[in-house]
């Protein structure tokens, strides 16, 4: 009789192990997807900041282009005595 006691309570524990260790999988596996979920996320947002940032560094590298432009041009101008037209031309 004590044996039959004995396996129903390890039978019993067993299957409560089983049903405490499927819903642990169940919530580590939301949990893992929340994680990836927000990673994506963060990953989108950093992308988006290093394309405006790209993007704002192209422009300043237009603007110091056309500034050095301008400046060959006037530089040109004073030392060959004509216009800017004129040493924009050559």
């Amino acid at each position: 009789m004590r044996k039959i006691v004995l396996v129903a309570a390890i039978a019993g524990a067993a299957l409560s192990l089983a049903a405490c260790s499927e819903a642990t999988e169940e919530a580590a596996g939301d949990t893992a997807d929340s994680a990836m979920a927000d990673a994506e996320a963060n990953a989108d947002a950093a992308g988006a900041v290093v394309e405006d940032a790209a993007a704002e560094a192209g422009a300043a590298v237009d603007a110091a282009g056309e500034a050095t432009d301008e400046a060959g041009t006037e530089i040109e101008a004073d030392v060959q005595d004509e216009s800017k037209t004129e040493a924009a031309a050559d």
